[in-house]
Order: C-alpha cells, then sequence, then structure tokens
C-alpha cells in the first residue's frame, strides 16, 4: 500500500480564493477591506522570505497589507509602543509580530500587549483559553490548517471516534492541535519527551501529528497502517554532496508504504499556515464589526 499524498499547497490555493471572494464581498456589502499588520523586528533571513510570502498572498488577495521594519535595535518599550498604536488604529484587524525576536526583548510580554481581537496568530493567553473552553476565538494558524487538510481527507463527521495522537505538546501547535482534535470528537493522546514508549502510542494512531522539530523523527514503524499522518515538521539536513534539502519530522519514505495518507514536506502543512492567516483576518475583521462572517468561509 502507498499512502495517498495530501497536496496542502493546492488546498491553500483554493483557501486563498475563498478568503479572496470573502474579501470582495465585504468590500460590496460593507465596504469594508480587512487590514493585516505584520510587525518585522531585525535582518532575520528566514523572517525576512516569510514576510515577504505574507505580504504578497495577502496583497493578492485583497486585503490591505502593511509590514513595518524595524531595526534589531529596537527596544521592548519601542515595540510595544508600535503594538499599542496598531491596536487603536480601526483601519488595522489582523497584528503579527513576526517571531523570532532579537536578543533582550521578551516575546511574551509582547504577544500578550496584542488586542486579542486582532491577535491573527491566536498566540494570546485569552485566544488559548477560548479554544481551550470550545468558545470562539481566533485558533493557531498552523494547528487550524492541520484539522482542515484532515477534514479534506476524513470528512469532518468521520473524524469522530478517531484515536489521534499529537506528538509535541508546544503553545503554537501541539496543544492547539489537541484541542481542536477534541473539538472534533477524537479520543486525544499528547504524547512528549516524558511519554513512555513513544513508538507504541504512535503505532494507536488513527490520525498521527507530528510537531517536534526532530528531523525524521517518526519511522515507518511507529505509523499505523492506513493511518493520516500530518507532519508540520520542516528541518534543513545536510546532503552527501555538501548540499542541503528540507525533510520533516516523519521518515516520509518509510511512512508512505504504511499509511493511508500523509503530508509532505515540503508542499504540505506549510501553505495552510500563511492561507489561514488570512482567514483569521477576516473573521477578525468581521467578529470586530459585528459582521456575518461571509458564506465563503463560514464553514472554515
Amino acid at each position: 500500500m502507498t499512502a495517498t499524498v495530501i497536496n496542502g499547497k493546492a488546498y491553500a490555493a483554493s483557501l486563498r480564493q475563498q478568503v479572496s471572494a470573502a474579501v470582495a464581498q465585504l468590500r460590496e456589502d460593507w465596504d469594508v477591506t480587512p487590514g493585516l499588520a505584520v510587525v518585522l523586528v531585525g535582518e532575520d533571513p528566514a523572517s525576512q522570505v516569510y514576510v515577504r510570502s505574507k505580504e504578497a498572498q495577502a496583497r493578492e488577495a485583497g486585503l490591505r497589507s502593511t509590514t513595518l521594519r524595524l531595526p534589531a535595535s529596537t527596544s521592548q518599550t519601542e515595540l510595544l509602543g508600535v503594538v499599542a498604536d496598531l491596536n487603536s488604529d480601526p483601519a488595522v484587524d489582523g497584528i503579527l509580530v513576526q517571531l523570532p525576536l532579537p536578543p533582550g526583548i521578551d516575546s511574551g510580554s509582547v504577544l500578550a500587549a496584542i488586542d486579542p481581537a486582532k491577535d491573527v496568530d491566536g498566540f494570546h493567553a485569552i485566544n488559548a483559553g477560548l479554544l481551550a473552553t470550545g468558545q470562539k476565538g481566533l485558533v493557531p494558524c498552523t494547528p487550524l490548517g492541520c484539522l482542515m487538510l484532515l477534514r479534506h481527507c476524513l470528512g469532518a463527521r468521520a473524524m469522530a471516534g478517531l484515536s489521534a495522537v499529537v506528538l509535541g505538546r508546544s503553545n503554537i501547535v501541539g496543544r492547539p492541535m489537541a484541542q481542536l482534535l477534541m473539538r472534533a470528537d477524537c479520543t486525544v493522546t499528547i504524547a512528549h519527551k516524558g511519554s513512555r514508549d513513544v513508538p507504541a502510542l504512535c503505532r494507536q494512531a488513527d490520525i498521527l501529528v507530528v510537531a517536534v522539530g526532530r528531523p525524521e523523527l517518526v519511522r515507518g514503524d511507529w505509523v499505523k497502517p492506513g493511518a493520516v499522518v500530518i507532519d508540520v515538521g520542516i528541518n534543513r539536513v545536510a546532503t552527501a554532496d555538501g548540499g542541503s534539502r528540507l525533510v520533516g519530522d516523519v521518515a516520509y519514505e518509510e511512512a508512505r508504504q504504511v499509511a493511508g495518507a500523509l503530508t509532505p514536506v515540503p508542499g504540505g502543512v506549510g501553505p495552510m499556515t500563511i492561507a489561514c492567516l488570512l482567514l483569521n483576518t477576516i473573521i477578525a475583521a468581521c467578529r470586530r464589526r459585528s459582521l456575518a462572517i461571509p458564506r465563503y468561509i463560514a464553514d472554515y
């Protein structure tokens, strides 16, 4: 058996089309153009590339996109002042402070200063609490994208009752992913570095979500035959010719001989993260104005 490859790139493109249609509807019905503000501090190369991609995709979808590029010498006080200005700006519906921040700035304090209603990354403690208690908030983009891919692969109703294992317990992916899976009526286990016999836990999973940042940690014999595997990891490893390549947290070629479906790296979960950021911006814009979420994206 060879697994079905879950094409996150294609699904993300479809989602961006839905977001674009929703933006057009908001503009036509209410003269509202949702605004996304991204704050980039310093010159981290990976962050620069990621932010340029966010800018391009936001503008392509019709959003009002603004990027504030601040020098690495920016103090925490100065950055908090920028966040406060964006919180009070009525044209800004979503705020994203790109991580990592330079040394000397406490990212936790900065993220906590973002208005939860504009926290399109979904990292604020209030949004985390709303997710944990089953209420409406802004959900972290990567776990939301994973859930969409699972629904696309399995069907929302078919997820109920399935055994799901989330390998990794970060606040960015693992914990919110577990909450979303519980909302989908899965039976959820979170495995982490303190868990005993992690391979055995993984082999119980109908749904296996891996987000640990360790290249090809999960081997083929960790995967239950027919399981759906969502690989969130993206790691750059050296090749024999002195170059490098990207791999996930799952040994892809091994897992695809066992799994029923799995995401590739790259081209799986990654494209969904930015698409869900755009989606969250639309949701935030509608909720802030007490508008109905356009039907194009209401099901998400």
